[in-house]
């Protein structure tokens, strides 16, 4: 130690020389650079003084000279805190990286204390991942900025990076596949990958399976019984035949039990006639003429009298279209010209027999090629399970309070729905509500639209049905246009309906034009479950009895029904 002020201590100074002197006779003559910084640190020697005093080259003691740099041991410069510094986590869904992928020069992250700070990337992609691993790690404002760069780069870097790191699964099979080769010297017949079997390959592969009982729950316990198992196929398509007519819906989900029943369901043609030429949920249960009245009450002599005078029409207008009478096979009912007048019990029965005569020519056709179950999905059709619904939604302006000033005025959003549920009879039900669907579908039946007549009973359940209107349902194919001879094809009027409902007021009749279409995409023929689902407004009129006039309501806010299945409306749906 030495006071502030006095002269240095001659015996100090000749220890400390000493001492150097020893330490450097005792360094080996092969030192290495690193250790340079250090030895001139101790064979520095004290420069200046303060205030007199003796300076130490100790760091306590003293401070060092200038042309020295500091030691690395003593007080660490302050680092600034990135979030570069610390490892980034990896999405394992991506293919892992190779430690030796980069080039040289590279260190592997954690193989040493020398790991090399990460190259700033330069191309397209390689901005593209640092964005995708900025992004992985939180930090999206980078992220943001690399996916900006990248793409001002290369505006398909998104398919490189893909092409990338996620590689199609074909693509993967043939490049293993092809490392087979190389490895152990295959044939060229082994390095085609396997063509994927087509839906009609698929379900025909499972034509020799059997029903499988089920597991057991423990293991090594004999299976469960399966009597379904045992049933010959003769019994086990009579049952599913049952099945289809009960509920079409639930016997196609048959097809989610086993590979042997999706078989059966997919291809036995005699089911899928029995529901195409049924009434349940097929083409018998379709009307091209009035079966009812408006109210629901039996045809009237008058509807009967029209009808039969239209269908004298149609028929004499077909024969002059075709400039000859017909021939002596057709029956003889075609040469009268005056209507004839049937009774409803003969005049069902001739109905019924059109329609089995229209539905069997379609057969035929290169429409539906002989395929019962392309019918029954492509053909326009009622569907019975459930109802079409149509929701409008549309902003109406509101008047501001008086006493309180705005900037704009009120909007409000009107929200109201539409229900129409089709009876295979023939009958149909509407309605015009503010009430939610989850509050009115379980009602729309011909039992809770009578209980509720006219207002009646309000304070049961589904008194939303007090505003229920009535009314009947038929295809717009008109008596005449399939008789012998006609150049129209059904097919091109088919999916037009015409739905007639009473009116608010015991004078008018309501009349709604609608079309049968299909939504959840795919075009005019094609195949799926979403077919026969949407109702399009044609047109929407009123007719007034009293003054036989006609008016048109415009369309503006009408909006299409689409069809919601219902299941608890029973079996047959009424």
């Amino acid at each position: 130690m030495s006071t502030s002020g006095g002269p240095a201590n001659p015996d100090l100074e000749s220890f400390r020389e000493q001492w150097r002197a020893e330490v450097r006779a005792r360094q080996p003559a092969t030192a290495g650079p690193s250790n340079q910084p250090q030895h001139q640190h101790h064979r520095a020697t004290p420069s200046s003084s303060t205030a007199g005093g003796v300076t130490s080259s100790h760091p306590r003691l003293g401070g060092h000279p200038r042309s020295q740099p500091p030691p690395p041991t003593h007080k660490p410069p302050v680092l600034k805190d990135y979030e570069d510094d610390y490892v980034q986590p990896r999405s394992f869904d991506e293919p892992a990286v190779a430690a030796s992928a980069g080039g040289d020069g590279d260190a592997v992250p954690g193989s040493g204390p020398s790991t090399a700070a990460p190259t700033e990337p330069v191309s397209a992609l390689e901005h593209y991942e640092k964005a995708v691993e900025r992004e992985t790690a939180g930090s999206l404002g980078d992220s943001l900025r690399l996916y900006r760069k990248a793409f001002r780069m290369d505006d398909r870097v998104d398919q490189q990076y893909k092409n990338k790191h996620f590689p199609k699964v074909a693509a993967k099979a043939a490049a293993g596949s092809q490392g087979e080769l190389v490895a152990g010297g295959a044939g060229p017949s082994s390095t085609a990958p396997a063509k994927p079997l087509t839906m009609k390959e698929l379900i025909h592969s499972f034509a020799g399976l059997a029903i499988e009982p089920a597991q057991p729950e423990i293991e090594g316990m004999p299976q469960p019984p399966c009597p379904m198992a045992s049933l010959p196929d003769e019994i086990l398509v009579h049952i599913l035949e049952d099945v289809a007519v009960l509920d079409v819906g639930d016997y196609v989900r048959l097809t989610r039990v086993c590979k042997r029943f999706a078989f059966l369901v997919a291809t036995e043609d005699r089911i899928w006639r029995r529901i195409c030429l049924g009434s349940e949920w097929g083409f018998g249960g379709m009307h091209d003429h009035w079966q009812l009245g408006i109210s629901g009450e039996p045809l009237s002599m008058e509807d009967l009298l029209r009808e039969a005078e239209a269908e004298a029409e149609a028929r004499a207008q077909a024969r002059a279209e075709n400039g000859a009478g017909v021939s002596s096979e057709d029956d003889e009912d075609e040469f009268h010209d005056g209507p004839i007048i049937l009774t409803l019990g003969e005049r069902s029965e001739k109905h019924a027999q059109e329609r089995a005569a229209t539905t069997l020519s379609l057969f035929r056709s290169s429409l539906y090629n002989s395929s019962w179950q392309r019918m029954f999905r492509l053909r326009p059709r009622i569907r019975f399970g459930g109802c079409y619904i149509s929701t409008v939604n549309y902003l109406r302006p509101g008047q501001g309070a008086t006493t309180q000033y705005t900037w704009a005025s009120p909007v409000h959003i009107v929200t109201y729905y539409r229900y129409l549920r089709f009876f295979r009879d023939g009958s149909v039900l509407s309605l015009l509500t503010t009430n939610e669907p989850a509050d009115v579908v379980h009602h729309l039946t011909k039992e809770k639209a009578a209980l509720h007549t006219k207002g009646a009973n309000p304070n049961l359940p589904g008194s939303v049905m007090q505003s229920v209107l009535k009314g009947r349902w038929k295809f717009a194919l008109e008596s005449g246009i399939t008789a012998p001879g006609s150049k129209i094809s059904p097919t091109d009027i088919e999916g037009d309906v015409v739905v007639e409902t009473e009116g608010v007021m015991p004078k008018y009749i309501y009349r709604m034009d609608l079309s049968l279409r299909s939504s959840g995409g795919g075009g005019k023929g094609a195949v799926g479950m979403s077919r026969n689902n949407k109702l399009v407004w044609r047109g929407f009129y009123s007719y007034d009895r009293l003054t036989d006039d006609w008016a048109e309501f415009t369309l503006k806010n009408y909006k299409p029904f689409f069809y919601s299945r219902v299941k608890s409306y029973g079996v047959m749906g009424g």
